[in-house]
């Protein structure tokens, strides 16, 4: 199946030369996954809601100051005729929700997660959210300012955190378009004069005041297609998980974006192994990562690793031209889920630490599975079970 028929030439477009003011309005008018960028008629970028909330680009400034070089620029430029679980692997790795979709090398039009999502819908029987979560999500108190979501939102590349009161209990959610929101309607009702000191005041406001409540949540044995129906009836970008018996409890979030990750699970023989922001590779391959990660797996026989997520994160920092960048290793195994991360500078440094992390957490998961079962046997023989 290709995405011929799922693609749309129905997408918000903006030149350049646009001021950022105009661009954060669009995001709060209408909503989009994503503006595409232009440059005298020309394809130059796509920028999304998370970009610009993340920036610190003035209103006044242009849209051209988000805009990458074109060897830079890690959104995917897919062909009208691609696979649509080739594309669905490039919206992951390209860490977005839409990307350009040319044909005759002319920009034809857009494909978005949420159209393959729905082109693939009744194939999602198939898997559970058990299958696909994201388990031990990031979360916030209700009195933590938006500054501290916003720093949590770019560290970890994530787009919602669960809120939880002082009892550790869920109550509600926090996501980039809730902030943005926030963020743009503040600036509305300032005058420039006002604005002095103004920023400093919005990042205090403790996210209780901007959170949604009550959560939309789902459970673990709910079909990817159940859950990718409610996020799509109420345009959420992702639910939290509960347990069936308490939703005050947070057991992790599931997102469209892990959905679109399952469609390119493989059966091959080698690990399906997946990589967000492969932009920021430098002195490393995907094909390094892949064997490192398989040569982790293969130590031990018992945990079989069903799928790998790598993910890549840069920081402002630099040290010699190269930048600090993040990276976290989280792999789906028969023992559940288990991750590393790490920090160095450039792709290949931080790549390193994170996966040295990564197998000291299976030997720690390994070492406190073979504690249960030990236990399990001594309880056991003394008529204990």
């Amino acid at each position: 199946m290709d995405i011929a028929d799922i693609a749309t030439t129905e997408y918000i477009e903006v030149d350049v030369g646009t001021r950022m003011g105009k661009v954060r309005s669009t995001f709060e008018n209408g909503n989009p996954k994503g503006i595409i960028v232009t440059d005298d008629g020309e394809y130059a970028g796509v920028i999304s809601e998370r970009e610009v909330l993340q920036s610190h680009v003035e209103d006044d400034a242009k849209v051209a100051a988000l805009i990458k070089p074109s060897r830079n620029d890690p959104t995917p430029k897919v062909d009208r005729r691609e696979d649509v679980r080739e594309v669905a692997r490039m919206l992951v790795e390209g860490n977005t929700k839409v990307a350009p979709v040319f044909e005759n090398d002319e920009l034809w039009g857009v494909i978005t997660e949420d159209a393959i999502l729905r082109a693939v819908l009744q194939n999602l029987d198939a898997i559970t959210v058990g299958d696909i979560y994201t388990a031990d999500p990031i979360t916030l108190d209700e009195d933590d300012g938006i500054g501290k979501a916003i720093n949590l939102l770019r560290e970890h590349g994530v787009s919602r955190l669960p809120v939880l009161n002082e009892n550790g209990y869920l109550t509600g959610v926090v996501t980039t378009h809730d902030i943005a929101d926030f963020v743009i309607r503040e600036n509305h009702k300032t005058t420039t004069g006002d604005r002095v000191g103004d920023s400093q005041r919005l990042l205090d406001v403790p996210v209780y005041d901007i959170m949604n409540s009550p959560v939309e949540t789902t459970a673990l044995d709910a079909t990817a297609r159940e859950a990718v129906e409610q996020m799509l009836d109420h345009d959420y970008a992702g639910l939290v998980v509960t347990p069936d018996d308490d939703d005050r409890v947070v057991q992790g979030v599931v997102t469209k974006t892990d959905v679109l990750r399952a469609l390119t699970f493989t059966e091959e023989e080698h690990m399906d192994v997946q990589i967000t922001n492969v932009s920021l590779l430098d002195t490393v391959t995907r094909e390094s990562i892949v064997q490192s990660i398989e040569d982790v797996s293969d130590k031990y026989g018992e945990m079989q690793v069903m799928h790998a997520h790598v993910r890549f994160h840069e920081h402002k920092e630099k040290l010699r031209g190269t930048p600090l960048i993040a990276c976290q290793i989280r792999l789906r195994t028969s023992k559940g889920q288990v991750a590393g991360t790490g920090e160095g500078y450039g792709a290949e440094n931080a790549f390193r630490v994170a996966l040295d992390k990564l197998e000291r957490n299976v030997l720690e998961l390994k070492g406190v599975q073979s504690d249960e079962e030990y236990r399990g046997q001594l309880l056991r023989k003394l008529n204990e079970l």
